[in-house]
């Protein structure tokens, strides 16, 4: 069946302004175009992906150490041992080693330490039974267990063999089985069972990062095997990597 005239005029026009909502009227303002871009040649609007938050920024300095200790750590230094003792007269601490390629220190996990019985000391002398305060460097490796894959400088002996009890009569034994000889009065490039003392006897010497055996150290530094595992592993001489040692007060001036 045809269509009158006029039915079909009206019928053409619905179909050029299309369906309005309820409501609207010719005095209805038109709906802006859809925004596109090249990347949508459908005509489809470009989805938007949210920013990613920009990392966190790095620490310029050493958390911790203050700038008489920042000084002494050598200008090409990028890597850092700091182990920071609880107090002047406490044995237990912590440790974290921290990496900078550049934008800032990156820290490791901090590790739990033991130091020597009555503390630490900025002018340490034989037997005094605390630790030595300082900036050294770490510059060889050693123990009685093989190698496990470090970039140190390696000795491997039996002479690493303890034995005996310590000042909590916990044994002795294994607190050898992994070393890195703190550079405090010794020859770098030397074994650390190298008894050489550089400037003299009287102000002590042997100061190692060593095994943890349960209990005070005479002035070593000691913790976990698995964490001087990590330690020997992580240490890289191309990183020139130094420990910042010391009760926190002291370290942070």
């Amino acid at each position: 069946m045809s269509l009158p005239r006029h039915a079909l005029m009206g019928l053409t026009l619905l179909l050029l302004v299309g369906c309005a909502p309820e409501g609207s009227g010719p005095s209805a303002p038109a709906a802006g175009p859809a925004v596109t871009g090249p990347a949508a040649p459908s005509g489809q609007p470009l989805a938007v992906t949210a920013a990613r938050p920009a990392p966190p920024e790095l620490p310029r300095q050493l958390p911790g150490v203050g700038p008489r200790w920042r000084s002494a750590v050598p200008a090409g230094t990028r890597q850092v041992l700091v182990v920071t003792g609880d107090g002047p007269d406490a044995s237990t601490g912590h440790a974290v080693l921290y990496r900078n390629d550049g934008d800032g220190w990156l820290a490791g996990p901090s590790w739990p330490t033991r130091n020597a019985l009555r503390g630490w000391t900025a002018d340490h002398r034989e037997n005094d039974l605390r630790s030595p305060i300082g900036v050294f460097t770490l510059s060889d490796a050693g123990g009685r267990l093989p190698d496990p894959g470090t970039r140190l400088p390696y000795r491997r002996s039996d002479d690493f063999t303890v034995s005996g009890t310590g000042f909590a009569g916990e044994p002795l034994a294994g607190s050898f089985d992994y070393v890195v000889a703190i550079d405090y009065n010794r020859v770098p490039g030397s074994t650390p069972l190298d008894p050489r003392r550089p400037r003299g006897g009287r102000y002590g010497g042997g100061i190692w990062l060593h095994v943890d055996h349960g209990g005070p150290t005479h002035g070593c530094v000691s913790m976990s095997t698995d964490r001087m595992r990590e330690l020997l592993l992580a240490l890289d001489p191309a990183l020139d990597p130094v420990v910042v040692m010391g009760d926190a007060g002291t370290l942070a001036h």
